[in-house]
């Protein structure tokens, strides 16, 4: 097997960003990323992007003026927090600008080389956060200022798969009304933040291209590999995306503490190869993944490295086996949802 060079964007800037009190979303999370990073890929196999912070221009494709406006006031009084949630602390603007800025710094290496795959170890996380609203840890939407940049460099389609164990609502919200932008989210559900139901599927004109995919909990890597098999990737297909991007939280682990979902390490492997063969089916072999949650240390560095490999080409098959009557219920649930619209 011929390595294939990955992209990685990491600063040591996103570790400054911290609570003052004992909080899940913490530097060390980075610290067991880049032990997972550094387990699978040699530093030769490795092409850096230079990571900057986020232009005006960028952020405001996906978020208001008055909000970035509003969150950087609100930055700059110190310590402090914007929700129950969401903390910020003096250095916390400079690692979400940064992080949104090596999203997108991905996203065109990707586009134009010299790699076209990649990953994005970033803090702080960005998929909750909304076009006016920062919320469930997240003040930036990284992914989604990374979608609508590479729509402004030329993509024709973008893909965003949502892998984290909380429904994606702020990309959700920043793209459904976009027929350009294709998401898929699998979640637990009920869970927060109470959207991404499979009836959400995209404004008047944009119908099909926001898929949800509610897994209730305890439900473990078969009910994943039918999930991709029948509905991601099927709609993958039809969609035919320029660029694939991931969000990629690892909070779906068995070992993590905020949710109650069964998957492993191999699994997110496995669903990393799946969209590896897909993009390379389509002839351009773009494939991005961005970190969001995974509060577990163990779980974040086994997994990392289990989907870095998987970027390199090593392969893992989707997981199978038999499914409980609530999984089975589930997925048909979007799949009827689905067909409906195609039909």
């Amino acid at each position: 097997m011929h390595a294939l060079p990955i992209a990685v964007v990491d600063d040591r800037r996103f570790d400054r960003h911290r609570s003052e009190e004992q909080h899940p979303e913490r530097p060390e999370r980075l610290v067991a990323a880049r032990a997972g990073l550094a387990s699978a890929l040699p530093p030769a196999e490795q092409v850096e992007v230079l990571v900057r912070a986020v232009s005006e221009e960028e952020a405001e494709r996906v978020h208001s003026s008055e909000y970035l406006a509003r969150l950087q006031r609100m930055l700059r009084t110190g310590w402090g927090h914007i929700d129950a949630d969401t903390y910020f602390c003096p250095e916390t603007e400079e690692a979400a600008w940064l992080a949104a800025g090596g999203a997108v710094e991905l996203s065109r290496a990707l586009l134009h080389g010299p790699a076209r795959r990649g990953i994005a170890l970033l803090r702080p996380p960005g998929h909750h956060a909304c076009p006016s609203k920062a919320m469930g840890f997240c003040l930036l939407n990284n992914i989604a200022i990374a979608a609508a940049d590479s729509l402004a460099q030329g993509a024709i389609r973008v893909a965003i798969v949502d892998w984290d164990v909380h429904h994606g609502n702020g990309t959700q919200d920043i793209f459904y009304e976009e027929k350009r932008v294709l998401y898929v989210s699998l979640h637990q559900s009920p869970f927060y933040p109470g959207t991404g139901a499979p009836e959400e599927v995209g404004a008047p004109g944009a119908e099909g291209t926001n898929v949800n995919i509610a897994m209730p909990p305890r439900t473990g890597p078969p009910a994943y590999g039918e999930a991709f098999r029948t509905i991601v990737l099927p709609v993958l297909d039809a969609f035919e995306a320029d660029l694939v991007l991931v969000s990629a939280g690892l909070d779906a682990h068995f070992r993590d503490p905020l949710a109650q979902l069964e998957l492993d390490a191999d699994c997110f492997g496995a669903m990393t190869t799946a969209l590896a063969r897909h993009v390379d089916g389509l002839g351009h072999g773009r494939l991005g993944l961005f970190l969001e949650g995974g509060y577990d240390l163990e779980a974040i560095e086994d997994s990392i490295a289990a989907m870095l490999k998987a970027l390199q080409g090593e392969e893992l098959e989707l997981p199978t086996g038999p499914l409980r009557p609530v999984e089975q219920e589930a997925l048909l649930r979007t799949t009827q949802t689905v067909g409906c619209l195609r039909s």
